[in-house]
């Protein structure tokens, strides 16, 4: 049952779309030694940069440089989990521990053991919700719901959040003994208007993406790249992503 889980939860992160890393402007440099530093360690490490910024190819470029690689990378938006299911979906739960649980399920710390899990937006999450992932990281274990065992597991744990976490910190709405446990590394994410020199690469490999995909018989204009390099992209790559996108789309001339 648990190795069928664990396919389920490779064959949807190969169904993913990889995005590959681009990064070679001057601010992006001490990211990518950071990466390499980090890659083959089990520190925890907490990323932070604004929305759409790049956080989760960060993490993977991370996983995929450690001797982790060969095994699964599990990403969860722990900010958008309802709190009554943030149990059931990380740790697993058995068969009838609650009215729809009409089967077993392992949670995302057990799809994720031997590799790594990414958890997005863990500054969204309630203090009573820290409580409980702070135990499974200082334990190491994880227990199901309706299950009176606890299961070992072997995870390297990588967050991120666009939130103030320091903050959140300072008010109490944010564990400081969760925060030091999950930030042993941290790594800052610049925003794309403070890395500019990377916007070209960034076009042209969403663009070909799309070309590809939509079928299209289209060239840039050259004096697009100019156009886009002054914009300040407050979506950051995301917003870039979706502008050649819904472009590409709705064009109609030879000429982008």
């Amino acid at each position: 049952r648990d190795l069928k889980s664990k396919q389920r939860a490779l064959q949807d992160h190969l169904n993913r779309t990889n995005s590959r890393f681009i990064a070679s402007a001057p601010s992006m440099k001490p990211i990518l030694n950071a990466i390499e530093q980090v890659a083959d360690t089990d520190a925890s490490i907490l990323i932070l940069g604004e929305n759409g910024t790049g956080k989760e190819l960060v993490a993977q470029a991370i996983h995929q440089q450690s001797n982790r690689a060969h095994e699964p990378f599990i990403v969860v938006d722990v900010g958008s989990l309802p709190p009554s299911l943030f149990e059931s979906e990380m740790f697993g739960h058995e068969k009838g521990a609650f009215t729809d649980a009409k089967e077993a399920r392992i949670g995302k710390f057990e799809l994720a053991n031997k590799g790594t899990l990414f958890l997005d937006e863990i500054g969204n999450i309630s203090v009573d919700l820290q409580i409980k992932l702070l135990s499974v990281l200082q334990t190491k274990s994880v227990r199901k719901i309706g299950s009176n065992n606890n299961v070992e597991i072997d995870v390297r744990v990588i967050c991120a959040t666009n939130a103030p976490i320091y903050e959140l910190v300072k008010k109490g709405t944010f564990r400081q003994d969760l925060f030091y446990r999950i930030k042993t590394i941290e790594i800052q994410l610049p925003p794309l208007r403070e890395r500019k020199e990377d916007i070209p690469d960034l076009f042209h490999y969403y663009f070909d993406h799309y070309v590809k995909r939509y079928k299209k018989s289209i060239e840039p204009d050259p004096t697009l790249i100019d156009s886009l390099t002054k914009y300040k992209w407050p979506g950051n790559i995301r917003e870039l992503q979706h502008a050649v996108e819904r472009a590409v789309i709705l064009c109609r001339e030879p000429l982008l």
